[in-house]
Order: C-alpha cells, then sequence, then structure tokens
C-alpha cells in the first residue's frame, strides 16, 4: 500500500498540501527500472510555508513537559510498528533493499529508535555550580528552534527516525527533508504521525536537493541543520549553515578499514569471521552503507584462507527483486550510482586488480535494474583511487599485512574517519589497536549497526557531532542555558 494522502509531498502545518510550483517527481523501482509513483516536489516557497509553520508552533511545544514529548514519540513507534510489514515493502521497492535482509530490519530498528527517544528524552537535566557562598547558579538545556533535517536513499527510515526522535524530544520543531529517491517510507511514516503532534510541529517537504534541500539549508529561521549524505553536499550544507552561524550535524561519508589479526582467523572462528567481514561490508545492502568495511586488511599468514571462505558465503547469496522473500542482496539505486560503482571497477581491473569474485558489471541499460555482483578485488595498494575514495556499490578490496604499525597507517590514511572494524582473539591487541584507529565508531569482533544508545559518528570528513545515544541529541540539539542568582 502506497502513500495517500502524503503523495502530494508536503506535511505543512498538520496538512497534505501540494507545491505552489505544481511540480512533481517521479519515484523509481530500482529493482524494475519502473515508475512506483508520483509526489509533488517543493520549492522555495513551499519550504518557507513549512519554516514558518514550524517557528510558530517552536514556543508552545517548546514549553510541554519532556516526558510528554517522549510520550508521543512512543506512540508513533506504535503506530510504525502496527504498520510494519506496509512500511517494509514500500521502503524495499524505493531503494531496492532487501524486503527480508534489510527492510524489514531497518522498519524495526527504527522502531526501536523512537521508543528509545520516548523513554529518554526526560532525562534532559542540567548541573548546579557551587560557585560560593550567597550565590546559587544553575544551567538548563534549551531547544534551538526550527531544525531542518536532511537524510539520504540508503536507509530512509531509520534516519528519518533518528531526526525525529531527537528534534522533538529535545522541544525543537522539525522540517524534514526525505531523499528524492525514496521519500515514500518516510512519507507514510508522516502520514501516521500527522494527527499526533500539534500542528507544525513536525512537517515535511519533498523535492530535489538543489532546490528544496538548499532552501532548507540557508534558511534564516532553521537555528540548526541536520544532514546525512555525501562529504560533497555536506560542505555546501556547512556552508549555508555558517553563512548565519547555524548549527550543524553533519554524518559524512566513509571508507570504513576492516583489520583482521590471525588469531581470528583459525579452524574454529574463520566461518564466523567470513560472516562479519560480509556484514560489515554491507554487501546485503549492495555496499550502499557510509560504515561500509570496504578496506579489508588481513594477516598475510590467513589473506587467502579468509578470502577463500568470503568467497564461499558470497556465492550463496541470492541477487534479485528486492520484494522477493528470497533475495538476499537487492539494487543500487538507480543509473547514476550504478554507473559510477561499474566505473570504479572498470578502472581497477585495467589498472590490473584481480578480480576474486564478481565482474565488471555490464553497462547500464542491458538489463532491467540495477544488478551489480558483489566484488572482491586484490592485487592492489593503499594508494589506488578504489582504496581511497567512497565507492558506495558492492566492492572490497582486500589487501594482505605483515605488520601492525604499516596496517594502522593503510588504516588510517585517508580523509574519512567513520567507521572500523576489528578482528581480534586477543582483547588487548584488538583494543589497542582501536586507540590508534582515526574513526568514530568502531566494532571489535561485531559487524552489525548501530543500537539505540550508541554515541554514532565521524571525524576527518567524515562529519561532525553525534548521533543515536541521548547524549549526542542533547549535545547538538539543546544549548546550554546558564542562571545565576544573588541569595
Amino acid at each position: 500500500m502506497l502513500p495517500t494522502a502524503g503523495l502530494s509531498g508536503q506535511l505543512i502545518n498538520g496538512a497534505w498540501v501540494k507545491p505552489v510550483s505544481g511540480a512533481m517527481l517521479d519515484i523509481i523501482n530500482p529493482c524494475r527500472s519502473s515508475v512506483i509513483t508520483t509526489i509533488g516536489a517543493a520549492d522555495r516557497e513551499d519550504v518557507d510555508a513549512a519554516v514558518a509553520a514550524a517557528k510558530a508552533a517552536f514556543p508552545s511545544w517548546r514549553r510541554l513537559a519532556s516526558r510528554t514529548r517522549g510520550a508521543l514519540l512512543t506512540e508513533l513507534a506504535n503506530r510504525v510498528s502496527a504498520h510494519s510489514e506496509e512500511i517494509a515493502r514500500i521502503l524495499a521497492a524505493e531503494t531496492g533493499n532487501a524486503l527480508r535482509t534489510q527492510s524489514r530490519p531497518e522498519v524495526m530498528s527504527s522502531i526501536e529508535v523512537l521508543r528509545y527517544y520516548g523513554g529518554t528524552v526526560a532525562e534532559q537535566k542540567g548541573e548546579t555550580l557551587p560557585l560560593g557562598p550567597g550565590l546559587f547558579s544553575y544551567t538548563t538545556r534549551e531547544p534551538l528552534g526550527v531544525v531542518g533535517a536532511i537524510i539520504p536513499w540508503n536507509s530512509p527510515l531509520v534516519l528519518a527516525a533518528v531526526k525525529i526522535g531527537m528534534a522533538l524530544g529535545t522541544g525543537n520543531t522539525l522540517v524534514l527533508k526525505p531523499a528524492e529517491d525514496a521519500p515514500l517510507a518516510v512519507i507514510r511514516v508522516a502520514e501516521l504521525a500527522a494527527d499526533l503532534f500539534p500542528n507544525g510541529v513536525f512537517n515535511v517537504v519533498t523535492g530535489v536537493g538543489e532546490v528544496a534541500g538548499a532552501a532548507l539549508s540557508g534558511h534564516p529561521d532553521v537555528a540548526k541543520i541536520s544532514f546525512t549524505g555525501s562529504v560533497e553536499v555536506g560542505k555546501l550544507v556547512a556552508h549555508a549553515a555558517a553563512d548565519r552561524i547555524a548549527r550543524a550535524t553533519l554524518e559524512l561519508g566513509g571508507k570504513s578499514p576492516t583489520i583482521v589479526y590471525p588469531d581470528a582467523a583459525t579452524d574454529d572462528r574463520i566461518d564466523g569471521l567470513a560472516a562479519n567481514i560480509i556484514n560489515a561490508m554491507r554487501f546485503a545492502r549492495q555496499g550502499q552503507s557510509c560504515t561500509a568495511g570496504s578496506r579489508l586488511y588481513v594477516h598475510q599468514d590467513v589473506f587467502e584462507p579468509v578470502l577463500k571462505k568470503v568467497v564461499e558465503k558470497l556465492a550463496v547469496m541470492k541477487i534479485g527483486d528486492a520484494l522477493d522473500e528470497e533475495t538476499d542482496i537487492g539494487a543500487i539505486i538507480n543509473e547514476e550510482r550504478y554507473s559510477a560503482v561499474r566505473e570504479f571497477i572498470s578502472e581497477a581491473v585495467n589498472s590490473g586488480a584481480e578480480v576474486v569474485t564478481g565482474e565488471v558489471p555490464p553497462a547500464a541499460g542491458r538489463n532491467v535494474g540495477f544488478f551489480p555482483k558483489p566484488t572482491v578485488l586484490k592485487g592492489l595498494t593503499n594508494d589506488w583511487r578504489i582504496v581511497q575514495e567512497e565507492v558506495f556499490g558492492p566492492v572490497l578490496v582486500a589487501i594482505p599485512w605483515t605488520s601492525e604499525v604499516e596496517v594502522i597507517e593503510w588504516a588510517n590514511n585517508t580523509h574519512y574517519g567513520l567507521a572500523a572494524y576489528i578482528f581480534a582473539n586477543d582483547l588487548t591487541t584488538a583494543l589497542n589497536a582501536a586507540s590508534r584507529i582515526d574513526a568514530g565508531w568502531l566494532q571489535i569482533n561485531r559487524a552489525g549497526g548501530q543500537i539505540p544508545g550508541m554515541s554514532y559518528g565521524g571525524i576527518k570528513q567524515s562529519g561532525i557531532g553525534s548521533e543515536y545515544s541521548i547524549e549526542g541529541a542533547l549535545e547538538a540539539y539543546t544549548a546550554r542555558k546558564s542562571v545565576t542568582v544573588n541569595l
């Protein structure tokens, strides 16, 4: 079931309205290369109306008890739960992310995120300061105002839940812009939320980034921008925020290292290790994740056995339509991204990289849908473009190492600093390596995704600020107010 009222694309001041210009946007199923539906595409006038509604709603919303705001987030989670299968199928159709392995779990994660913030937002505590006799000084956490949130297409639902939970839970009002390639599941959640929050508290605008996203980023009445997406667009958002001294949280790209020590690949551990490498690489999401462990550094002593086991496991994963229950791996989001992934692989192979498994994908248009095979390459060095730049596709580069000092230098030799994965049976070894790796979010002997309560964010050009935790929400979505009383 597709969204109905929300196909206008604009939830403004509690009502679904059509764009002022009447502009529309086709939403494409990347597995079938067909139009799912058409939605409204906002321009600056629509963004102005949404921000005005959020600004008008802010004074009364901020005065609500935080536990009351939390209860509304919990109720939204309950509504999403009641419609979880419907939302998961919408999500699979628009993103190409397989229903069984990706889209259903993402809906469940979104519910968990909303419930997490629903239960923790009451913990917005200040401090008292012992400044001396006759003085009583304390601090409070105050919401910032209107938050503009811009989310990408690869994990749109859970990222929408994160932005909704953090912004609304801390007393801000919100204008949310979903990705132009995958807005439908977010719109369906917004339909469920339309009568839940007071008018103007939660607004949605859909459209292309260059128009609606730019208008939201640069709006003078937006106190904070929360952006998840590419480094290139993140720089534009940061400039727009800096021009008016607005706050910004940026969760950008990554080229995350996965480091394997020999003791993690013993006969009794190698099977689980290979499964974790595949999971860290996000192969079941077509590699379309900023946390993908796309640089695999395996100790020389176990390099070939580890690659052999990874290839064995990839061989049994089924590629196909995201709505097929048997599918493990779905489709790349669109032709532009598919062609970019193809170019990366082709360039590496032409430069001498050895294909361990996979292939240079056929040119776009040769087949229906965008289905590159999971590809593992070896015979490269750390300075190759495919090793340094984010491919955002199912491409894993594998490099053997012998010196721990050298492999950590390789891991850190990138302008990214989002995630990292370490596999070592000896915990001292793993923790010492973690302390020396430049990344904001590290996993040791696990390769799963974010869990509500984790502090998640990057360093270097992977971003500014953290999300998923109540601490991150308070740091990024509130300001500290200090009050001192002369007694």
